[in-house]
């Protein structure tokens, strides 16, 4: 027993050094992977080589639609309201008839203009007497000349955008078969789209000075 209790001691300072000695051992910790599904109860996941997609990006195309068209007002001695009428001389006939004029000159009408005219006679005159100016831009008809109708119309030249007219001129006591007064030739001219007359149009009758009936 006493023996013994001299090894106590002794046992309890190797213990202190085993422990003394285990202190200077160096743990190192080596970070790993876990294997897919180990343990877990999580299914892994499996990587691809593609490339990831880029998200889509939608825009709407926007489309300009440009539309030139050549037209004009319509004259303040016009006729308002006035339909659109195809180019044809047919067309342009028929609505001056539909007007209760006759063309006088078919041939007159310039389908190739920008600017046309169709001189048309009321359509019944026994004497020919009583006449107006059509008109008709690219086809379509713009009006008359002047809202109460002429004796007598003469076309003295037309191009592209202008047509000149020539009016007799009455005095108060010329018979129809002669005005002793001249002519005045007005000209139709298309100026920035609008049809307008560059000279006064006689008066439809006057008790003093000359008119053109």
């Amino acid at each position: 027993m006493r023996a013994m209790r001299r090894l106590l001691p002794f046992s309890a300072v190797a213990l202190v050094m085993v422990t003394g000695c285990g202190s200077q051992t160096k743990t190192v910790t080596v970070a790993s992977t876990p294997a897919q599904g180990a343990g877990s109860g999580t299914q892994g996941t499996t990587a691809t080589g593609s490339a990831p997609t880029a998200p889509k990006t939608t825009s709407s195309p926007t489309t300009t639609s440009t539309t030139t068209t050549r037209s004009a007002p319509e004259p303040s001695f016009t006729e308002a309201g006035q339909e659109a009428k195809s180019g044809t001389l047919a067309a342009a006939v028929a609505t001056v008839r539909a007007r209760g004029y006759t063309p006088n000159d078919p041939g007159e009408y310039h389908s190739g203009q920008t600017l046309r005219v169709l001189l048309g006679t009321r359509t019944g005159s026994a004497d020919g007497y009583g006449q107006q100016a059509f008109f008709f831009l690219d086809g379509r008809y713009l009006g008359t000349d002047a809202k109460e109708p002429s004796a007598k119309l003469k076309i003295v030249s037309q191009n592209d955008t202008e047509v000149a007219i020539a009016y007799p001129l009455y005095r108060k006591s010329d018979p129809l078969c002669c005005p002793g007064g001249g002519q005045r030739i007005v000209h139709f001219a298309l100026n920035n789209g609008k049809l307008t007359p560059l000279d006064a149009i006689p008066p439809a009758s006057s008790s003093s000075g000359l008119s053109r009936n």
